[in-house]
């Protein structure tokens, strides 16, 4: 197993911090990933789970001076790490009013770490609670979502973080102009005028906060058709696909095929063709799921 990683700023600044802390092999690549554009620039940012104190000496180490490192735990005693130079927070990352009173007090945030309780509540409240007090061009970063696999953390569950990451996913693709095009991906609570992006890696998943470019999408031409025709694509043009092997081969296409030539007057009967078309289309979507089952299992 390769260990670059060793080679990193973080990791040095994780090897060399005087209080004891810890953290995933993996992490400091994505750390580097995620962070770097941030070092050396006045922001604010926060980790959840201050435990011992040495990332927090890490961060600040990584960030510079500049930047305002923030610790945020639910165990009172870490209070005393205060006196190492650490900003640390008491408090429940569950909590609602936790937030509300921590964002009163330190105003708006660049970057939060949740390395906090692991359980969904946690995770999936931390996100919720604290997104509209994340600047633009943000991240939040949710640690240890392997959480979402183990006994330990009440999972598997159908409300797990992971799985709510992949409810984000549809909320994300329902940012669009034509809504009657696509199917459940509307979210009656989204958070696409926030979350510009989301990005997975192993145990963690990073949600870039920026609501500038969280713009409805929209196909958009280069010039007008009308005043300026295609000289490939006509008005009568049927997308290939339909051509294509998937869609044509087989006993019953075939047959649908052959029927249609020989009786095709009864394209012309409405309710009829819808039939045609609604059968056609249930067996292409048997076939087609047949042959992808394997690439999810």
């Amino acid at each position: 197993m390769s260990e670059d990683y060793k080679n990193l700023d973080i990791y040095r600044y994780f090897k060399e911090s005087k209080l004891h802390s810890s953290k995933s092999n993996t992490y400091f690549s994505i750390y580097t990933e995620l962070f770097e554009k941030y070092r050396d620039k006045k922001i604010t940012f926060v980790e959840i789970g201050v435990k011992w104190g040495g990332s927090l000496l890490m961060w600040k180490k990584f960030f510079g001076d500049k930047a305002r490192v923030i610790g945020i735990d639910f165990y009172p005693e870490t209070k005393k790490l205060e006196k190492h130079g650490l900003e640390i927070f008491i408090g429940d990352q569950s909590s609602e009013v936790f937030w509300k009173n921590f964002f009163l007090e330190v105003g708006k945030i660049d970057i939060l770490l949740d390395d906090g309780g692991h359980t969904n509540e946690n995770q999936i409240l931390t996100l919720n609670n604290v997104i509209n007090d994340v600047n633009d061009d943000g991240l939040i970063v949710i640690e240890d979502t392997g959480a979402s696999y183990t006994k330990k953390h009440f999972n598997p569950s159908k409300y797990s973080f992971i799985n709510y990451s992949k409810f984000l996913i549809d909320d994300l693709y329902g940012k669009v102009k034509d809504k009657s095009r696509l199917e459940e991906v509307f979210k009656k609570n989204s958070l696409n005028d926030s979350i510009y992006s989301i990005k997975f890696f192993n145990s963690i998943v990073a949600f870039f906060i920026d609501r500038k470019k969280c713009i409805d999408k929209e196909n958009i031409f280069n010039r007008a058709l009308e005043e300026q025709p295609s000289e490939v694509i006509t008005e009568d043009f049927v997308n290939p696909r339909w051509s294509s092997e998937i869609y044509i081969a087989g006993f019953y296409n075939k047959l649908f095929y052959k029927l249609s030539k020989m009786f095709f007057f009864l394209r012309k009967i409405n309710f009829l063709k819808k039939i045609v078309h609604q059968i056609k289309y249930k067996i292409i979507i048997l076939k087609l799921n047949k042959k992808l089952k394997k690439y999810f299992e």
